[in-house]
């Protein structure tokens, strides 16, 4: 509040906090509702990362296993069950997603 030379307390409107710039929201709400939702991608994406390298890591011992044994680096029928349950489960985004798993697992074959 302030006060003018009559004594008389006058209110200022409050002026709203703006949304964060990088949210696209337009309100003060929307912005927060977004940045909650982005800390809980973020923490997604994390947890996403590390689940993917721990697949990594346990490809790595199903071939040197399978090559230590006199076996093939890779195997195909396999690999076409993994491309199957994750076009099953996702679309045909599931199998490009599937792809770049196997990639990123056995190397480019």
């Amino acid at each position: 509040m302030t006060m003018t030379s009559s004594s008389a307390p006058t209110t200022t409107p409050a002026t709203p906090a703006a949304p964060a710039p990088d949210s696209g929201a337009r309100t003060p709400e929307a912005a927060e509702v977004i940045q909650d939702a982005r800390r809980r991608i973020d923490d997604l994406d994390g947890r996403i990362i590390g689940l993917i390298q721990e697949r990594m890591a346990v490809s790595a011992v199903v071939q040197r296993e399978r090559i230590a044994s006199g076996g093939p680096r890779l195997s195909l029928s396999r690999e076409m069950e993994v491309l199957g349950h994750y076009r099953d489960q996702l679309g045909r985004q599931g199998t490009a997603l599937a792809m770049t798993l196997l990639e990123l697992s056995r190397g480019r074959v």
